[in-house]
């Protein structure tokens, strides 16, 4: 059930599929990104746990070669663009607005036209399983493996259309985020009084904007490569499958901070809040993330340390992957520095906060040892950077992302998640993140290579890949409990008042969960903590005059036609390009009726 504002005392109501296909409210979009991304995370997981399942003894025979590459190149897949992102990209929907005092984000109908976007791409990499086979050279798609004469099978091809349909709704989202964030704030809200959280959505979205077009440019070379015979990835034709590997991780290592830049701006609202203290060092975390951003263009050739850089280049990336970690321990001591002195409550929130810190400086000490040219050649392709980038994005992104479900789930749904099920999932979840990725470092240090579907015993990976297995279905039981626990809180009244934390931030400042228009009247901030200040100074918000008359703007189908004649074009690519120029056309008609309809 929805309800739509007009004057005050005037609240009609609208209900049903229809409205939330049509619905352009940010709240709303979000949730659709919420339950979505979630879905696919529990298919990622699903994938994992077969790749663990065949890898849990020698010569394991639960699913064969061919179908483990695919799994293991759907998982990363599935886990980075349709879980990980978009579970980001959901809290920026709903908090972006709530966090600067708007009514919504700066183009309504374009915020879910990316939502539209983002799942006609993860159906169509998703369904490859059921059409021919899905993508299996590896999420990171390395020439020449990827060419025609290695993958003949339609996979690959999926893997290039989706990832572009993928790309467009992530870089629509961006672009809509940073524009709202930078005109729409608040009165006396200026650019050092913006929330933490805002500032790594900010940034974020400036690395979508400036990576996401380099990694469409190399999928559309690879797609001419396999379908038309050009030849910018093959050797024996004059190309170059080192310009794969630049191009990809021109994008790539940017990838890896678009992940864990919101879960750091996740942490950065939970821990003071749950420490009744400011943010120790706002500038300095500030000031830090933009650094991440900044560096985290000048070190991708760091995954290429193997392929005959010369000692120039090691030499330059080996210290520009050295100084990233400045900023990232900049931010990890600021969090410490909150926390110290803190009347601190440890809820399930601050459980999953403070395990970021653990587990994300281990994934980051194991990162600063491959900015060694010479450590990096002996793991390169082992188990070790297996270990290292699920400690990244598992332990850092993820356990952020666990974090800010629990924080702001009463805000959203009006409801607390029981905290009794909430702890028992972190302990399952921790223990199990653990006990499955850290046995890794050690059969990375063996010799054991990734990407292997099975192996011989005696080689002294058995116990590791064992113990590794177990961890992994600890883990997801753990996840498991989450979503029990999900269900069981929804079926219950709503009971969260406004303000149950006693945050900083003006998401707080209404009523849980918000009405459409989110605040009766903009709020005035008058410090980066505008709700402590105004509980310290007395100052009250003021209220909606009787006949303000609030606008919102109305739903639109014509976000998901566009989106249809998007899906279509790439369908037609896929198959027969006839279907292409219908596409086109669906998207021509979308695009002219878009352009046409009323805005109020």
């Amino acid at each position: 059930m929805a309800t739509a504002v007009g004057t005050a005392g005037q609240v009609t109501e609208r209900s049903g599929i229809w409205e939330w296909m049509t619905t352009v409210d940010h709240k709303k979009i979000a949730i659709l990104y919420g339950i979505t991304s979630f879905f696919f995370f529990v298919v990622g997981g699903i994938e994992a746990l077969l790749v663990r399942t065949q890898l849990a003894v020698p010569n394991g025979t639960v699913i064969d070669a061919d179908l483990y590459n695919q799994l293991f190149t759907t998982h990363a897949l599935t886990m980075i663009f349709l879980a990980v992102m978009p579970l980001g990209v959901s809290f920026f929907n709903y908090f972006i607005p709530l966090q600067i005092g708007a009514r919504d984000v700066a183009f309504p109908r374009l915020n879910m036209l990316s939502y539209w976007v983002y799942l006609i791409g993860a159906v169509m990499l998703t369904a490859s399983f059921f059409l021919g086979g899905a993508p299996d050279g590896g999420w990171f798609g390395y020439a020449p493996l990827s060419d025609r004469a290695y993958s003949p099978g339609s996979q690959m091809d999926f893997y290039v259309i989706s990832l572009i349909i993928l790309g467009i709704s992530s870089l629509i989202g961006a672009l809509n985020f940073a524009v709202t964030i930078i005109n729409m704030r608040a009165p006396g809200m200026s650019m050092m009084r913006l929330p933490v959280y805002m500032w790594m959505t900010l940034i974020t979205a400036f690395l979508l904007i400036l990576s996401l077009p380099v990694l469409t440019v190399g999928l559309i070379e690879l797609y001419f490569d396999r379908n038309f015979g050009t030849h910018f990835f093959a050797p024996e034709m004059g190309g170059d499958p080192i310009l794969w590997q630049h191009i990809f991780w021109i994008f790539g290592h940017p990838e890896v901070y678009i992940l864990i830049l919101p879960s750091m701006g996740v942490i950065s609202e939970v821990i003071p809040v749950m420490s009744r203290k400011p943010l120790f060092g706002y500038a300095a975390v500030v000031f830090a993330g933009a650094a991440i951003g900044v560096l985290g263009f000048g070190v991708w050739s760091h995954h290429m340390f193997t392929t005959g850089l010369g000692t120039v280049p090691q030499v330059v990336f080996s210290a520009s992957t050295m100084a990233i970690g400045i900023p990232t321990g900049i931010k990890i001591f600021n969090w410490l520095g909150t926390m110290y002195g803190g009347n601190i409550r440890f809820n399930t929130a601050m459980y999953f906060a403070v395990s970021f810190l653990v587990l994300f400086t281990i994934g980051g000490i194991s990162g600063v040892m491959h900015a060694s040219p010479s450590v990096d050649s002996h793991q390169q392709d082992s188990y070790f950077v297996v270990a290292h980038i699920h400690y990244v994005l598992f332990g850092g992104a993820v356990m952020g992302m666990f974090s800010g479900m629990f924080y702001w789930f009463p805000k959203i749904t009006g409801r607390f998640l029981d905290e009794t099920s909430g702890k028992i999932s972190f302990w399952l979840m921790f223990i199990g993140m653990n006990a499955t990725f850290f046995p890794m470092h050690f059969l990375g240090i063996s010799g054991m290579p990734r990407r292997i579907y099975t192996y011989e015993e005696g080689l002294g990976w058995d116990t590791w890949n064992f113990v590794a297995t177990v961890g992994a279905f600890i883990l997801a039981l753990g996840v498991l409990f989450f979503i029990v626990n999900f269900f069981q809180t929804m079926r219950k009244p709503r009971t969260a008042p406004a303000d149950p934390w006693g945050g900083s931030t003006l998401e707080w400042a209404t009523t849980s969960p918000p009405p459409d228009h989110n605040f009766d009247v903009v709020p005035e901030v008058r410090d980066r903590d505008p709700l402590w200040y105004n509980r310290d100074h007395g100052i009250s918000l003021p209220a909606r005059p009787e006949h303000l008359h609030i606008h919102l703007p109305p739903p639109s189908y014509f976000p998901m036609i566009v989106a249809m004649g998007i899906g279509l074009i790439g369908v037609g690519l896929l198959s027969h390009l006839a279907l292409s120029f219908v596409g086109v056309a669906v998207l021509i008609y979308g695009i002219w009726g878009w352009s046409l309809e009323p805005t109020s």
